[in-house]
């Protein structure tokens, strides 16, 4: 995978909504941080838009990308929020001048989407918090994004977990939403797992949905010849008023319970507070034990 430059001081961010609305006002402490960063946040034409619950029509929001990936001057697009919409315009995009000027795309959930388009051409893309929300995740978290997209390291260790499965391994790390690759299996954008270190995690799914989107991945092959896998958070799970009889993590851990590669649970990734960054697209170095679990990325130059 090719990285994108990392962000210098004076460096223009782009934000815009690719799926669900925001205005200005949802951005303040998103425009913050990067202004504490000595980047120039530059707000797209979606921000204050509307239609229903998308940050403006289909076309608007396409004709909003496509002009910051346009754009040699803006250095990253950080997308303002998730939810749901960015499959809607995925094809509308056209990519030539980002394969020529690659910048990072940031954010995570729906923005799964252009994770999974994005790495099919090559490029690196972040993992990590997102304008909207930013208020209510960890110092840590955004730390670790800004140590992602300066070029800083990104290390993490944490504690043990009683699924995990012991092992060390070595791959690009990959993935995101499970609902998002779920919804991208057959299409153009689906990404291709293989020897690679696959991360998931997702929010607010009834149990037997979870358990139907792994069987499908599944079937799909995404999950048999992975070197590994990273489990972020299983946020706000529901179920019925007859019990599927297994939780989140089991469901997961029942559909790659056939294969040896080690198991991470409870990364800090996903739709939590304390959501930290994932270089998605680079190497790395994942250890399994008792004691916990390693996650390393390369450190590029």
């Amino acid at each position: 995978m090719l990285t994108p430059p990392y962000l210098k001081e004076g460096d223009k961010v782009g934000i815009v909504c690719t799926a669900r609305k925001a205005d200005r006002e949802d951005l303040e402490n998103g425009i913050a941080l990067l202004k504490s960063c000595g980047l120039e946040p530059v707000l797209g034409k979606t921000i204050g838009a509307s239609d229903h619950q998308y940050g403006g029509t289909d076309a608007l929001r396409a004709a909003d990308l496509q002009a910051m990936l346009d754009d040699e001057e803006i250095n990253a697009i950080w997308c303002a929020k998730g939810g749901y919409g960015t499959v809607r315009i995925i094809d509308e995009i056209n990519f030539y001048k980002f394969i020529k000027y690659p910048k990072w795309i940031i954010g995570y959930s729906d923005v799964t989407v252009l994770h999974s388009q994005i790495h099919k051409l090559g490029f690196e893309t972040i993992h990590g918090v997102m304008p909207v929300g930013i208020a209510r995740n960890t110092a840590v978290a955004k730390q670790t994004l800004e140590n992602a997209w300066s070029g800083k390291p990104v290390h993490y260790h944490i504690e043990s977990a009683p699924l995990n499965r012991l092992g060390t391994t070595k791959g690009e790390l990959v993935g995101g939403n499970i609902s998002i690759l779920y919804s991208l299996c057959g299409s153009h954008s689906a990404i291709d797992t293989t020897n690679k270190i696959l991360f998931l995690e997702d929010l607010d799914e009834y149990l037997y949905h979870v358990d139907r989107m792994m069987v499908n991945l599944k079937r799909n092959g995404m999950l048999r010849n992975i070197r590994g896998l990273v489990v972020g958070g299983l946020t706000s799970m529901h179920d019925n008023s007859t019990p599927f009889g297994k939780t989140a993590k089991e469901i997961v851990m029942d559909a790659v319970a056939e294969y040896d590669y080690p198991v991470c649970f409870d990364f800090p990734a996903g739709h939590l507070k304390d959501n930290r960054a994932l270089i998605l697209g680079r190497s790395a170095s994942l250890e399994v034990n008792e004691r916990g679990a390693k996650l390393y990325f390369d450190q590029l130059e």
